[in-house]
């Protein structure tokens, strides 16, 4: 019993110390002056799903949006499980760039007729 109870203490201690030694993640900007009201939105939007405050986010907090949470291998460039501020930038802007792409490549609607006076 001893022994058990050593041996989960160890573990503990091994685990917490792990979670030390791991790189410090940059939170969203606390402050929005100077930002587009896009990036101002997007850092709101961050800290809205990061429930726990610990400046990533994880598929927990990532569940209920549908189009992060299917990006989130894509997302996570690092392969750490969790999705970082900066990541999630990076993402919006490949996203963006394949969308403008996108619309430069549809042909052109043609142009209305002009009615005869």
């Amino acid at each position: 019993m001893k022994m058990n109870l050593l041996a989960w203490g160890a573990a503990a201690l091994l685990g917490s110390s792990m979670a030390l030694a791991q790189a410090p993640v940059a939170p969203p900007p606390a402050d929005t002056e100077g930002l587009s009201k896009g990036e101002a939105k997007a850092i709101r939007e961050f800290k809205m799903l990061d429930f726990n405050g610990d400046g990533k986010l994880s598929r927990t907090e990532v569940k209920l949006f549908p189009r992060l949470s299917n990006a989130f291998d894509e997302a996570d460039t690092d392969r750490d499980g969790f999705v970082s501020y900066e990541e999630v930038r990076a993402f919006a802007a490949k996203y963006r760039a394949e969308r403008d792409r996108a619309k430069q490549q549809a042909p052109a609607a043609p142009a209305p007729a002009a009615s005869a006076p």
